[in-house]
């Protein structure tokens, strides 16, 4: 994964997607910024989406927009949603991992009958 510039991560740090926005998790926490070039004065961001029917794609990318271009030396900002590589949960931050429950992997849930079986033995 590419390094993100610490000034373009602090940027992003209070952009939300709204999913995770009640549980404080933001875009950079989600993993959700592959990537942001700068060069003279442009800025150029690339982002994932956790799901392609995300409703609130537009509203995410507009605010990235906004925040890059509020920053010292940046005079215009564009933001690309990437669909070259997935998003997975591998790309949460530590904190985002904890914060977030998934259910298992589909392979390590128990079938109907072995989930009776290991009541059984109780």
């Amino acid at each position: 994964m590419p390094e993100i510039p610490q000034w373009a991560s602090q940027a992003l740090s209070g952009v939300y997607d709204p999913c995770c926005r009640e549980k404080g998790i933001s875009v950079v926490e989600m993993g959700l910024v592959r990537s942001v070039e700068v060069d003279a004065g442009r800025a150029r961001v690339e982002l994932l989406l956790t799901s392609g029917w995300c409703p609130f794609a537009a509203r995410v990318l507009t605010e990235v927009r906004e925040r890059i271009e509020e920053q010292p030396g940046i005079r215009e900002a564009e933001v690309e949603v990437v669909w070259d590589e997935v998003w997975t949960t591998d790309r949460l931050s530590p904190r985002a991992a904890r914060m977030l429950r998934f259910l298992p992997a589909p392979a390590q849930v128990p079938d109907k009958e072995d989930y009776i079986r290991r009541r059984e033995l109780r």
